[in-house]
């Protein structure tokens, strides 16, 4: 049988694959999994940029303060730049501002928007709803506080991946129920959508392709705890009953990952629900690739062009 990835993304999924943690071989322990996440995070070229400086921003009521990472790229002396709220992956549970402070250089310097990453609270130590509500608090003190960072109120988007592409998703979700912040787009990398797992997708590439089915399940159990609600909208967008409201998508899926299909679908009821979603699957390459650049041109490729296209979302604000 033909291998679906291309020569090298098979040689980093198996060379990844063998330093980490695989909770169908056994009990996964937190830290252990934690430390191997540190140590297999891959060392993208450094972007430098005008400033990137670490503070922290108000977070839920009654719970303590998140620490963000602000990266900003070379003013235009014409506007103020966009605004880019960014929740690494990590299932919910690993990686933090370093593991994806390439990434984040990268989007700013490619989007032009100044990017705040957001250290949101983990699980197993905070279950769902932690992670959304920081996300979510984030978002709307950046929005109303858009001036003091020297950003456009206007042109706010959210991204993120994998998890982080779910947190992302459940912001847009929060803020159209809440009543705002007005969030003028969405940036979203193979996001996890949906608790049940049922897709062919996840058949297909559930083993074999570094992130399997068996670490998405370990993931859901650190997030939701004991009789946790997967089905809620805010912890599976995938579910929500109404994608009306949402703001403009760019959706990035890799052909050979367990969540691709479910990306599949939520694009396309995005586009029903007239949020124009730009979607764009990338062959021969897994699950977590964005952050393989400088090892994987497809990598440089995508993260690039995301960039490129959130760009082009937020100008026509």
């Amino acid at each position: 049988m033909t291998d679906p990835l291309t020569p090298r993304a098979r040689k980093l999924a198996d060379a990844m694959s063998a330093g980490f943690p695989d909770p169908a071989l056994g009990p996964v322990r937190v830290s252990e999994i934690r430390q191997a996440a540190r140590a297999g995070a891959a060392a993208r070229p450094v972007r430098p940029l005008p400033r990137v400086t670490d503070r922290r921003m108000p977070g839920p009521a009654g719970a303590p303060d998140v620490p963000v990472r602000v990266y900003e790229p070379a003013a235009d002396p014409g506007s103020p730049p966009p605004v880019v709220v960014f929740l690494h992956g990590g299932g919910w549970v690993l990686c933090g501002l370093d593991t994806h402070d390439g990434i984040c250089r990268e989007l700013a310097f490619h989007a032009g928007a100044v990017v705040v990453s957001v250290d949101y609270r983990r699980a197993p130590e905070h279950r769902f709803p932690s992670a959304a509500e920081d996300a979510y608090a984030v978002t709307a003190w950046v929005s109303a506080h858009a001036a003091l960072l020297g950003c456009d109120a206007g042109r706010l988007a959210v991204a993120g991946d994998s998890s982080g592409g779910n947190l992302a998703a459940a912001v847009t979700l929060m803020a159209r129920d809440r009543g705002g912040p007005d969030i003028a787009a969405q940036l979203l990398a193979y996001p996890v959508l949906d608790h049940r797992m049922e897709t062919a997708s996840y058949s297909a590439y559930g083993t074999g392709f570094f992130h399997t089915t068996a670490h998405m399940r370990w993931y859901w159990e650190q997030y939701l705890g004991p009789g946790g609600d997967g089905s809620h909208p805010y912890a599976s967008p995938g579910l929500a009953p109404d994608l009306a409201g949402l703001p403009p998508a760019v959706v990035v899926l890799p052909e050979c990952d367990p969540l691709r299909d479910d990306g599949l679908r939520y694009a396309g009821r995005l586009r029903e629900a007239g949020a124009a979603p730009r979607l764009r699957v990338w062959p021969g390459v897994f699950h977590g690739f964005l952050g393989l650049g400088g090892l994987l041109p497809e990598a440089d490729e995508a993260l690039t062009g995301a960039a490129r296209a959130l760009r082009a979302a937020l100008a026509s604000r």
